[in-house]
């Protein structure tokens, strides 16, 4: 997902790296097309305004700085940080309150990133939404963690289907965007040609678990392409999916 890069030489040792998978060209914002679309209305309403959503085993909440400790047992697991951008756990605690504050007052107004907390004992389990990063392809894009005690039990499935309810529930406004012309959906109306939003979740290489998530949550995987990722461990290889917000399933 989002924030999800790999341990590399892991990947290119397993059992799941094909050296002659087709990749594709990195997208290059020098190459993108302005478009007609929407988006979700911005500034955000902050975290006091947004209520908590509940699926059948998980509340899906904004973050708050009671967060720090389960936040920080999160960020400290390498099985979880090995598949995140920088790839190493955090520092210390100090570390991890720069992360949590990016999502708190005054900040909660630019990011609809949610603390996954269990039903029955409101314990966060996870992270997951849309944190504000810098969108590879020009449209929002979606990532997750789970603490690794909780993978292989369907939470990530439950998550991506409530917070894909909340997103598309949000106001939107027209606007005009750039975007990468491979993830475009054209569509027409009484005032001509649009471009109907779409939302973006990268993977990487070897995150097969992740991958068939987002296929059983509605996203289509829709190419490929390399990276050098920012813990120094060289080049990586991102499938890419897309979503488009509004339609049947």
């Amino acid at each position: 997902m989002t924030e999800n890069t790999p341990d590399v030489a892991a990947i290119k040792n397993g059992p799941d790296f094909d050296p002659n998978t087709a990749i594709d060209p990195k997208p290059d914002k020098s190459t993108f097309i302005r478009v007609k679309t929407t988006l979700p209305k911005r500034p955000f309403p902050p975290n006091s305004a947004r209520e908590p959503v509940y699926t059948e085993r998980l509340i899906i909440r904004p973050l708050s700085k009671h967060d720090l400790p389960a936040l920080h047992e999160l960020r400290t697991q390498p099985e979880v940080m090995v598949w995140t951008y920088l790839g190493v756990v955090d520092k210390d605690i100090g570390e991890t309150y720069q992360r949590l504050e990016q999502y708190l007052e005054p900040n909660d107004v630019d990011n609809y990133n949610c603390a996954i907390c269990l039903k029955e004992s409101g314990g966060m389990i996870g992270i997951g939404g849309f944190h504000n990063a810098m969108w590879s392809f020009g449209w929002p894009e979606i990532g997750y963690m789970f603490k690794r005690e909780h993978w292989g039990r369907g939470y990530a499935k439950e998550f991506m289907r409530g917070w894909n309810g909340i997103w598309e529930e949000l106001e939107r406004e027209g606007l005009e965007l750039d975007v990468d012309e491979r993830t475009v959906v054209r569509d027409m109306d009484e005032d001509g040609e649009k471009v109907k939003e779409v939302v973006i979740a990268v993977t990487a290489e070897g995150n097969k678990a992740s991958q068939r998530v987002l296929e059983q949550s509605g996203f289509e995987r829709l190419l490929t392409w390399e990276e050098t990722d920012g813990g120094g461990r060289g080049v990586v290889r991102l499938p890419t999916y897309r979503y488009v917000v509004g339609e049947e399933r």
